[in-house]
């Protein structure tokens, strides 16, 4: 049994909140790289090297790279051999949001309650989700959600009789109904099976992937490069203003379900999907 205090998750917390704001995974980076080199239509070309510098002004500015710092959704993979000490683990993982949030001047945009919309003004709490693995060690995740393309996401309860082209046409029809408002060029998460909630968390899962990494079975890894091109052939582009680019990965999780179910989730990442990880 490995001991790890809950302040060391607090400070790491802390540190990804604010890593994950200002630097965009490298593999993500290079893809907008690329995508801009690829687009031919002026408009579209102007409006991806406007989103490559952004990138970046924000990495020499030391400033967040979108002002929506977003609601921090933390995953917390913690190790079966690993005991928690020195008080509440979820005490903990916000109050590293709190320090994140207010160290790294990252805009506070969460309110305590749905419908009287105060602000907490701290960006607590955080949607937090745990799971325990083999091991003793924690792996901690941060992964800023801004709601410009939280907004945008969808589910549908399918029937089981739904066939691999009624997912497509499903996945396609909400990006064409999207259109430029969750910040185009997108990731899309999608998570299929599972039950209503856990559909919707596959989905937020598959934003955390590196966009580089295809999905480990041979028919959905088909599945994620068929959506991707066919997202590219829509015209929605570079922030809805048309072109070629309007994703820039499709990344598929997927878990069993009933018999009689057949759930799908699509969840919207702007062209800055952000996530940072670190294991303790």
């Amino acid at each position: 049994m490995r001991e790890v205090s809950v302040n060391t998750v607090r400070d790491v917390v802390a540190s990804l909140c604010i890593q994950a704001n200002k630097i965009l995974p490298a593999d993500l980076t290079a893809c907008l790289v690329e995508a801009q080199k690829g687009e031919t239509q002026p408009l579209a070309a102007d409006v991806m090297t406007d989103l490559v510098n952004n990138l970046s002004a924000a990495r020499e500015l030391d400033c967040p790279i979108c002002q929506d710092c977003g609601m921090a959704v933390v995953f917390l993979e913690i190790g079966q051999d690993v005991h928690l000490i020195d008080g509440s683990l979820e005490d903990a993982v916000n109050e590293g949001v709190r320090r994140g949030y207010h160290d790294g001047y990252l805009r506070c945009s969460v309110v305590e309650d749905p419908l009287l919309r105060k602000n907490t003004g701290d960006n607590t709490p955080a949607v937090l989700h745990e799971r325990i693995v083999a091991g003793d060690q924690v792996k901690i995740t941060v992964a800023p959600k801004g709601f410009g393309s939280e907004n945008m996401s969808c589910l549908k309860m399918f029937t089981p009789a739904a066939s691999r082209e009624d997912i497509i046409q499903y996945v396609l029809d909400s990006v064409i109904k999207a259109g430029g408002n969750p910040c185009p060029p997108i990731v899309l998460g999608v998570g299929i099976g599972g039950d209503f909630e856990q559909c919707a968390y596959l989905a937020k899962k598959a934003l955390c992937r590196s966009v580089s990494v295809r999905n480990g079975k041979e028919y959905y890894r088909e599945m994620e490069v068929e959506l991707l091109e066919r997202i590219n052939r829509l015209g929605v582009g570079p922030q809805g203003f048309g072109g070629r680019t309007t994703a820039l990965a499709v990344n598929i999780e997927t878990a069993p379900t009933h018999i009689a179910g057949l759930p799908v989730a699509v969840n919207f990442g702007c062209h800055v999907t952000r996530h940072m990880s670190q294991t303790i």
